[in-house]
């Protein structure tokens, strides 16, 4: 053995050697350390300053979990038609190269299920880096316009975020209070009028009650509480037969069982003096 080896051989005998008293305060001092060194790391953390943008302590647990596999390498998402893959991906938490360690499938899906405009889902983990995401989206069926705000709703009446009704002029607009709940027995009646449909504009909901139509012509259209499938055919027939949709009409009233009121504008003043009101036909 040399001097050297000898030397360090006697250290290492040395310090096993030492009381119990001496090793309890170096693990003493060293716990303190550790506990020190961990607090200042959770302050950090929770104070967000390794949070800000390009950290590269942001990047620790997708390179970890890479290394053990489990990062997030392939993703496969389908179902999609209105939103984009990054929107559904936020919400269960999930990156491109992010780690998977940890994630719960059965509370991705139950999260992505209670999202206003998913309505179905299905997550499946690939051990160890795939995750594959099947969804449904509720489809939007009209526009509705509650006070200054517009929503597009599904045919159940529930408004879906993340679309914007701006871009989705095509489909029909209901408007007032309740008229989300009940848009979609009104425009699958008018849907059996093509040609009176197409020259609805809007409708609106009067009083939770009713609704009174109104046509790209400016003609209004009043419908009763009750009985107001037949008003609807009523108004329908009278088109096709007289035409009176097209004769410069303010309004066709319907509310009143058995009677059709039309309010006629004073074509010699010009609109300017109050619409003579006549009843022209008879309600079946």
């Amino acid at each position: 053995m040399t001097r050297d080896a000898a030397v360090y051989a006697r250290r290492r005998r040395s310090w096993l050697d030492q009381g119990d008293s001496f090793k309890l305060r170096v693990l003493t001092r060293a716990s303190a350390l550790l506990m020190l060194g961990g607090v200042i790391m959770s302050g950090l953390v929770n104070g967000g300053h390794l949070a800000y943008d390009g950290s590269p302590w942001l990047l620790l647990p997708g390179k970890a979990a890479g290394m053990a596999g489990m990062a997030a390498q392939e993703i496969t998402i389908t179902g999609l038609e209105h939103h984009e893959p990054e929107t559904l991906l936020s919400a269960i938490g999930v990156e491109p190269g992010g780690s998977l360690m940890g994630f719960d499938a059965i509370q991705a899906r139950n999260i992505l299920q209670n999202l206003d405009w998913v309505q179905s889902a299905k997550v499946q983990r690939l051990f160890p880096n795939q995750l594959v995401v099947e969804v449904k989206e509720r489809e939007p069926f009209a526009i509705w316009q509650r006070g200054t705000a517009y929503y597009v709703i599904d045919k159940a009446g529930a408004a879906m975020s993340g679309l914007e009704a701006s871009q989705m002029v095509r489909l029909p607009l209901v408007t007032g209070e309740g008229a989300n709940a009940a848009a979609a027995e009104l425009i699958n009646q008018l849907a059996a009028y093509p040609e009176l449909m197409l020259q609805v504009k809007a409708s609106a909901r009067v009083g939770s009650r009713r609704w009174t139509l109104y046509l790209d012509n400016g003609i209004t259209v009043q419908l009763p509480e009750r009985d107001w499938r037949q008003a609807i055919a009523t108004a329908d027939q009278l088109n096709k037969t007289q035409r009176i949709l097209a004769r410069g009409i303010r309004s066709l009233d319907l509310r009143l069982p058995g009677r059709v009121t039309v309010e006629v504008a004073d074509s010699a003043a010009a609109g300017a003096q109050p619409a003579n009101k006549k009843t022209v036909a008879g309600a079946n």
